[in-house]
C-alpha cells in the first residue's frame, strides 16, 4: 500500500500546535484594507484555531492520525 500524499494547499494553509490543533489565518487580510479600521485589521492578523466540526477534513488533508 502506498504512502499517503498530503494536501499541497492545505500544508500551506494550516500548521499544528504543541497540544495538537491546528491553527489558520483569518481571511479578510489580503486587499482593499484602507475601508477597515486598523483594529479590525490588527485582530485579523492573528491566528484562530480549525473548528472542531472542520478538524476531520483538515487532519484527513495533512495525513494526521488514522
Amino acid at each position: 500500500m502506498p504512502k499517503m500524499k498530503t494536501n499541497s494547499s492545505a500544508k500551506k494553509r494550516f500548521s499544528l500546535t504543541g497540544t495538537g490543533k491546528i491553527a489558520r489565518k483569518n481571511a479578510y487580510k489580503s486587499h482593499i484594507l484602507t475601508k477597515m479600521s486598523t483594529k479590525r485589521k490588527r485582530n485579523l492578523s492573528n491566528t484562530s484555531m480549525v473548528h472542531d466540526a472542520d478538524m476531520g477534513n483538515v487532519k484527513r488533508m495533512l495525513c494526521i492520525g488514522k
